[in-house]
């Protein structure tokens, strides 16, 4: 199936661990979380004033997190659509985010190579 929504080019996207999600990170600033099987949008998260590089989903799959061209980090809720928490410290666009595999841990990497 194809997936239509975002309005300029997708830069990132991820699975859910059990394969029923998919997340998409574009330069029109938002994420978008998709139904894997049908390929329909099941929601759109908004937040980030920069374009969106990096997106994780966390191994329970309730929570996603993403780097952006606006420099923090943020964790998101899946099942409601809001920012959870917003990690500031990079002091250039976050080009990739990473989630430990207990979900304990986030990484993320920046042009301020920090």
């Amino acid at each position: 199936c194809t997936m239509t929504g975002h309005t300029v080019t997708v830069r990132f996207v991820a699975f859910s661990r059990d394969g029923t999600r998919i997340v998409s990170g574009s330069n029109d600033h938002l994420l978008k979380i998709w139904d894997a099987g049908s390929g329909a949008e099941v929601c759109t998260l908004r937040g980030h004033t920069g374009e969106v590089f990096s997106v994780a989903i966390f191994p329970d799959g309730k929570r996603i997190v993403s780097g952006a061209g606006d420099n923090p980090v943020k964790i998101w809720d899946v099942e409601t659509g809001a920012e959870v928490f917003t990690l500031r410290g990079h002091t250039d666009f976050v080009l990739s985010v990473a989630i430990s595999p207990d979900g304990t841990r986030i990484a993320s990497g920046s042009r301020d190579e920090l």
